[in-house]
């Protein structure tokens, strides 16, 4: 079963950073990481859901022109406008994925130790929904924990073996280690050039 809100929710009333999202040297490097993968050096419109307290979604603004990051909890979306006042482009909103999914089409769509809280159907939906929304050469950065989590549905190195067998999604890069993976996707339809390529030095 996806989990249910209210796990979120007594998360964030115990702790405004349940997670140390905002303090710990992993959660910064795997921000790094996972942003150094992106191939573009700027996007247009990109989208954010499961933002938590927004610090990766800090990291993402100055690479987008307009970026719309989203939570379920009231306590982490407010924590993340916070964190990114005064950021142009940036909107946070609340809103629980797949259900309110927003209108629309992205250049950049960024699921972060999100996909791995959903239910097989929740999930399905959700990556059509993504891939469905992605615009002609969007992309779709996901990156997630790869230790045991008894209380997710499944497991991060689950989710990336979905991704990778989605007949509608071609990987673009990727890195993993002991404890996270980070891949970049594009439609299987799209421009799958490298950065080279699209630089026009290879």
């Amino acid at each position: 079963m996806t989990l249910d809100p209210t796990y979120f929710r007594d998360l964030y009333a115990a702790c405004a950073d349940p997670r140390g999202l905002a303090g710990r040297w992993y959660e910064a490097r795997k921000y790094a990481v996972s942003t150094a993968l992106l191939p573009r050096q700027r996007y247009g419109r990109a989208f954010e859901p499961g933002c938590s307290i927004g610090v990766l979604t800090a990291m993402l603004a100055p690479r987008c022109d307009a970026l719309l990051a989203c939570d379920a909890v009231p306590d982490a979306v407010s924590s993340a406008r916070a964190r990114t006042a005064g950021l142009p482009g940036v909107r946070v909103e609340q809103r629980a994925v797949p259900g309110q999914w927003p209108p629309g089409s992205f250049d950049l769509i960024v699921l972060s130790e999100l996909l791995y809280y959903f239910d097989d159907a929740d999930l399905g939906q959700v990556l059509g929904l993504g891939i469905g929304s992605l615009r002609p050469g969007g992309q779709l950065l996901a990156v997630h924990w790869r230790h045991p989590a008894p209380d997710h549905p499944r497991t991060g190195d689950e989710v990336h073996e979905d991704l990778a067998a989605h007949p509608a999604l071609a990987r673009l890069a990727g890195y993993r280690d002991p404890d996270f993976t980070a891949e970049v996707y594009a439609r299987a339809d799209g421009d799958l050039r490298s950065v080279a390529q699209t630089g026009g030095i290879s």
